[in-house]
């Protein structure tokens, strides 16, 4: 029986967020992925509170859609967190292959200070 990539996602999405959560301390980065753009969210689930975010349409790069465009958005998240006082989070690739643009933004929030 097969099943469409929008419901293998979401099911695995969901087992992600059972297990990881996002506090004040050590929020959680949300990676979205569109055919435009590729987004990313500081969440404090506790609170259910945005702390910061960034995208590629943020950075003027609508069209582009590669994996330097998707460092660029995890170090411009990076300073972001950085200037609201955040070090230490929790990465929920939202269902999607660590791979790609996924990983290049984790690597660009790294490499911008943050810990995960």
């Amino acid at each position: 029986m097969a099943v469409d990539k929008v419901k293998r996602r979401a099911r695995i999405r969901r087992g992600i967020r059972a297990k990881i959560s996002g506090t004040a301390d050590s929020p959680r980065v949300s990676v979205f992925k569109s055919n435009k753009a590729i987004y990313a969210q500081l969440i404090n689930d506790v609170d259910g509170h945005t702390m910061a975010s960034a995208s590629s349409a943020e950075l003027d790069k609508k069209g582009a859609l590669n994996i330097e465009v998707a460092k660029e958005v995890g170090s411009k998240l990076a300073k972001k967190a950085k200037a609201a006082g955040i070090e230490k989070v929790v990465f929920d690739r939202s269902g999607y292959i660590y791979h790609g643009r996924v990983k290049a933004l984790a690597e660009g929030a790294r490499e911008g200070g943050l810990k995960f």
